[in-house]
């Protein structure tokens, strides 16, 4: 099978450019232009075929017979399935591999170039193509430079693949599918629906905005808003602002202050109303979003970022969240099946906490999960020392899923009070602050095994400091230089970890990060259970079309015909548990309809 290493070159001004549009406008947009393309076979000398010369030098490749390699193949990708109408036999992403190596750091082919050749100042990426900005088409001189700036970044491309091929083999075929789930998509979207709802969305946003009497831009203006609201005898609230210092309106509907000031007022609701409307306009923005990316025939490309996260999760991209539908919600609706199959969208049971348990040797918890127990009114049971049931005891329950959920990365009791009066997983539930403790105390001599996994964890880490300790093992984790080795060949990478006078810190995203315990436990905790819907993601795409992902749950389409069956084969397979954690017990839920109803 024959390598082929691509890179498209195309036009782009001041407006028209991937910084203003998604992949998807930009390449669907009737301004979209390529100027060329850059392809080396093999290992073999790179070739630059100019604007006249393109779609033959592609359609020349057997593509069926190709592995495709580029920097940010979601973009060379989508251009070569949706203007040229062939598809490689499997994609490579030297971006997503750096991400994967080297998260949290650039992964920008002029940063992956200093990283992976160093010392090495002919492998630097060039700046030609900012001479092109704004120019339709290429004189001769200019297309002489574009095409050896082309060409340079195929090399590049070319050479830093070699350097960093050695990932797992299961990782590259996490980043062939997330490419594929983009660049040869296989759900739809309801666009009648999609439609309606996007309309109905607006108009309802426009009639609070109306129905409240004041000006959109009064509204809009934190500074008018906060002038309009003494004018009507309130005090707006005030924080310092993080770049001047100075006191700014806190008037962000995530501003403590200023839910107060709502609930002490619910006699200006509309305003309140009015005010969200102009300042959340989220679902009217991806609604619009969704159908500006959809294909003319309904194919919806799924804009995945492969380790996003530290950890390794999937993060979103292209400004299409596809990690963050709220459950049950028209959005997710209007994403359906192809034709006459199904969707059928699994997740795993409480994943985080069973891999918690079992890492941290909770055997009676890890008997509870065994049995199916109710974990959360177990718990709650504990905490208000009677019986407690899922259908009597709604609120009591909720304290026990939240601490269950939430006290096992080191949450104090502060932090815990203010999830619990927030209400995101269930009803507000307001705790003093002495009640709050009580529980985070339960939960720490309930499960005395994850506060001193905290410990044993911290101390892991820290070992990665000295060479003496590499190759030290804890459960499936090794250590080595800045960094725990996981059990599928990847790693939990800490770049340039160091002890300050805060404690332990590591460079990520150009800024530090401080971690401790607690959050090492997470990183830890949420890159294993990754592996565990990675692994079924693999093994179920090669009888099924894995779709999508989203954090615990996998999206797959599949044949109507007896869909039980297949429902059920899902749940097994998500259940399988790796042969590092044999005998942890995992748990799947699911079902399948025509749209992503879940």
């Amino acid at each position: 099978m024959d390598l082929i290493t691509l890179d498209f070159e195309t036009y782009y001004d001041v407006q028209f450019s991937l910084t203003k549009l998604t992949t998807m406008e930009y390449v669907s947009d009737e301004r979209f232009k390529v100027w060329g393309v850059g392809i080396k076979v093999n290992d073999g000398d790179t070739e630059w075929f100019g604007e006249d010369e393109t779609q033959d030098a592609i359609l020349a490749i057997d593509w069926p017979n190709v592995r495709l390699v580029c920097h940010n193949t979601l973009f060379d990708g989508y251009i070569l399935t949706q203007h040229y109408g062939v598809n490689p036999k499997y994609y490579i992403d030297t971006a997503a591999i750096s991400r994967g190596l080297n998260p949290g750091q650039s992964s920008r082919l002029k940063d992956c170039a200093i990283r992976a050749f160093p010392n090495d100042e002919s492998m630097r990426k060039g700046e030609e193509l900012a001479n092109a900005k704004g120019v339709w088409d290429l004189d001769p001189e200019l297309e002489e430079q574009i095409a050896s700036y082309c060409i340079q970044d195929v090399d590049l491309t070319y050479a830093i693949y070699q350097q960093w091929k050695s990932m797992p083999k299961s990782e590259m075929d996490l980043i062939d599918m997330t490419c594929r789930m983009f660049c040869e998509p296989k759900l739809k979207i309801d666009r009648e629906r999609l439609t309606t709802y996007h309309e109905q969305e607006f108009n309802n946003a426009e009639r609070i905005i109306l129905g409240s009497g004041i000006d959109r831009k009064i509204l809009s203006s934190n500074q008018q808003f906060a002038e309009y609201l003494y004018e009507i005898g309130l005090v707006p609230p005030t924080k310092k602002s993080p770049t001047t210092g100075k006191d700014i309106p806190a008037l962000g509907k995530n501003d403590k202050a200023f839910k107060q000031m709502q609930d002490m007022y619910p006699q200006f609701k509309h305003i309140w109303d009015a005010r969200t409307a102009v300042k959340s306009r989220l679902t009217q923005t991806r609604a619009k979003r969704f159908l500006s990316a959809a294909w003319n025939d309904d194919w919806l490309p799924v804009p995945l970022r492969y380790y996003a996260a530290h950890t390794g999760r999937f993060g979103g991209t292209d400004k299409l969240n596809m990690q963050n539908l709220p459950r049950g919600g028209e959005l997710r609706k209007c994403i359906v099946a192809p034709g006459d199959d199904l969707l059928f969208v699994a997740d795993l049971s409480n994943i985080e906490a069973r891999m918690l348990a079992w890492l941290a040797g909770e055997t009676q918890l890890l008997e509870q999960f065994r049995a199916g127990d109710d974990i959360y009114s177990a718990f709650a049971s504990t905490v208000y020392e009677r019986p407690i049931n899922k259908n009597d005891d709604p609120v009591e329950r909720f304290v026990g899923k939240t601490a269950i959920l939430g006290l096992g990365y080191g949450m104090g009791a502060q932090k815990f009070k203010d999830t619990l009066a927030a209400g995101a997983m269930g009803p507000p539930v307001h705790f003093t602050l002495s009640q709050a403790q009580n529980v985070v105390n339960t939960y720490r001599s309930t499960y005395r095994g994850i506060p001193n996994l905290w410990r044993k964890l911290e101390d892991l880490l820290k070992q990665t400091l000295h060479k003496d300790n590499y190759g030290n093992v804890y459960g499936p984790l090794t250590v080595a230089a800045n960094r725990l080795c996981l059990p599928n060949g990847m790693a939990l990478n800490y770049h340039n970890l160091r002890y300050s006078s805060a404690g332990l810190v590591y460079d990520s995203r150009n800024k530090t990060e401080y971690t401790y315990g607690g959050r090492i436990t997470e990183n830890v905790i949420q890159a294993l259970a990754r592996i565990i819907i990675t692994d079924s993601m693999l093994r179920l795409d090669k009888e099924h079309d894995v779709a999508l992902t989203v954090h615990d749950e996998i999206i797959i389409t599949s044949t109507n015909i007896n869909p039980n069956a297949t429902m059920d084969k899902i749940i097994t397979d998500m259940c399988i548990p790796p042969s590092w954690a044999s005998d942890i017990p995992l748990d799947a839920e699911g079902g399948y309809a025509r749209e992503y109803s879940k």
